[in-house]
Formats: C-alpha cells, structure tokens, sequence
C-alpha cells in the first residue's frame, strides 16, 4: 500500500474520527472538583527589607578563597 498515494483518505479518515469522538464526548457532563481551599490572608506590613553593611572581598581575597 503506497502511503503517500492513500494520504488524503488517511487525512480525512482522522478528521471523521475526531468530530465522531468530539460530538460522543460533548453531551457528558464535566465532573465536580472540590472546592477551592481557603487561603488566609495575612495583614498588610511593609515589604521587609535586608541591608547588607560588610565590605566587599578585594580581588586577593576572592583568589584566596
């Protein structure tokens, strides 16, 4: 069977299979999921913020490391 020769019926094959398991799935009713968790929220504070007062490494210490 010449694969390239039959491409179109295969093509239109796939397409009939896909709108037959399209409409079979379309009138079934999607499943419940359970409900959304409960988040809570904590109260509204500034951003927290990290200042960093040591000195750099020179390049001499970086190599002796």
């Amino acid at each position: 069977m010449n694969i390239a020769k039959n491409m179109e019926y295969i093509f239109l094959a796939v397409v009939a299979v896909v709108s037959a398991t399209g409409f079979a799935t379309a009138a079934t009713p999607l499943k419940h999921s359970a409900p959304a968790a409960v988040v809570a929220k904590a109260e509204a504070k500034g951003m927290p913020v990290v200042t960093v007062t040591a000195k750099r490494l020179t390049a001499a210490e970086k190599a002796a490391l």
